[in-house]
Formats: structure tokens, C-alpha cells, sequence
């Protein structure tokens, strides 16, 4: 059984284990238990077998198993709540879609490297702009979301800058606030001036594939669009899921980064 088997098995079980978590945690603590340890939620049958085999099948292969992995009771639970808490806030600002969002966010780990919770949480710092710029199209928004997520993780990913100066650029971005697209390090200063050359040449390439030049400065979605456009065409665009998906360094990075952490 390969590395990526073991983890899938793992994933799956750390869906299925979740709520039941959140509710024994509740209970050990209204009868006095401040805390849960990976004894505690083993005897009580919550964490199943897949997720034991899952940690004993990559300890043998990597030969050593971080900390975060064990030490997930009370970390779980209140991750399960802000869980709870940010799937509420998708399901106000997306409506009919937040589905979608949702199930973005549940694979995020595999997408963009980042956790369930992470994805969301992000999402909703520049959502509101997004769909104003999008007619309030709940659905299409929720597409340009994703593709603008995984355009940050991947230029976090390869240009080696930290994740929370990208996001703080995106929601810049939405505040039509141009002065950290150096952020990026694209090869554009954080000027509108900057971010106008950077919309004009995506329009460009989207001119020479027979695209219509579409995109403007006035629209945070087409900004999003622009970026995309570029990153891909640097070869940034991918990095993540494929650093994810295709070492084991990777793996584990999205095991750690998984659904409830």
C-alpha cells in the first residue's frame, strides 16, 4: 500500500470521525475533563482505525511522525467549531452556492495546501467584493474564489513568500488598494499604475488566444483573472497540488493542513 493510499484512508476517516469529536469533547467536559488525549478518543471507539493505520503506515515509511497528528483532541474540537462558525458566514454571503464553497474548502488541502477552515476563512475576507463585481452571481463567484485561492497558495509555494502577505494583498485588491502587488513578486510595484500594466498585458495574452481583451482595473474579479493569467503563464499556476500530489514531503504538509486541523 503506497503513501498516498494510506493518506487518502486517512482523510476519509478524519471526515467521518469529526462530529463525533466535537460531541464526546462536550461531554468529558461538562463532566469535569478539561482534556482528551489519542487514548481517550481511541477507547471510546471516535477515532477509527484508518486513522491509527494511516499514522503507523507513514511512521514506518517517513520514520518519524510529527506531534500535530497525536495531539488532536482538544485541537480538534475547537477547530471543529470555528469549522461550524465559518461554514455559517459561506452560507450567508453564497447562498444557493455555498455548497460549492464548501466542498472547495473540504479539499483545499489538496488544492491550495490549506486547511478547510483557512480556505474559508480567506474566501470571506474578499467575497464581498467579489460578488459585487460579479453581479452578485453566487455560482461564478464561488469558481473566481477558488481560482484566486489557489493562485495565492501557488504563488506562496513557489515564490517562497509568506501566505499572509498574499491574502493581505488580495484583500488590498478588493479595496482597490494597489500598494502590495509587490507582494507577488510578478515583476509589478505596488502602484495602480503597476496594476493597470499587469491587467493590460493578461489582456494581451488573452488577445493572442483569440480571447476578447475583457479585463479592467474596475473589477476585482477581472483582477483576480489578470493574476491567473500571468501566474500561468510564469508557470506558477499548479504548484501546489502538484507538490501535494506527487511527493511525500507534500503529503504529509496536506495530511497536517487535513480537514480538522
Amino acid at each position: 500500500q503506497d503513501n498516498n493510499s494510506i493518506l487518502d484512508k486517512a482523510g476519509k476517516s478524519f471526515d467521518n470521525d469529526a462530529k463525533s469529536v466535537k460531541d464526546f469533547a462536550t461531554e468529558e467536559e461538562n463532566a469535569g475533563k478539561n482534556t482528551l488525549t489519542l487514548g481517550d478518543l481511541i477507547k471510546g471507539n471516535l477515532i477509527s482505525e484508518g486513522i491509527i493505520a494511516g499514522i503507523k503506515g507513514l511512521a514506518s515509511a517517513m520514520k518519524t511522525v510529527g506531534s500535530a497528528i497525536l495531539d488532536i483532541g482538544k485541537q480538534a474540537v475547537t477547530s471543529y467549531a470555528d469549522y461550524e462558525q465559518l461554514v455559517g458566514g459561506v452560507e450567508t454571503l453564497f447562498k444557493d452556492s455555498a455548497g460549492v464553497v464548501e466542498n472547495y474548502a473540504n479539499n483545499a488541502y489538496k488544492t491550495a495546501g490549506l486547511s478547510a477552515n483557512e480556505y474559508m476563512n480567506t474566501v470571506t475576507s474578499f467575497s464581498a467584493s467579489l460578488l459585487q463585481s460579479l453581479g452578485n452571481d453566487t455560482s461564478k463567484s464561488a469558481e473566481y474564489a477558488d481560482r484566486a485561492i489557489i493562485d495565492m497558495s501557488d504563488n506562496a509555494n513557489k515564490m517562497g513568500t509568506d501566505m499572509s502577505m498574499i491574502q493581505s494583498a488580495y484583500q488590498g485588491f478588493a479595496k482597490q488598494n494597489y500598494t502590495m502587488l509587490d507582494n507577488l513578486k510578478l515583476g509589478y510595484g505596488g502602484t495602480k499604475t503597476e496594476m493597470e500594466r499587469l491587467i493590460s498585458d493578461a489582456n494581451r495574452v488573452k488577445e493572442a488566444n483569440g480571447e476578447m481583451a475583457d479585463l479592467s482595473i474596475n473589477s476585482f474579479a477581472d483582477i483576480t483573472e489578470a493574476i491567473h493569467i500571468i501566474q500561468n503563464e510564469m508557470g506558477i499556476t499548479g504548484t501546489t497540488a502538484k507538490e501535494a500530489n506527487e511527493t511525500i514531503s507534500g503529503s504529509i504538509n496536506s495530511t497536517l493542513h487535513g480537514k480538522i486541523f
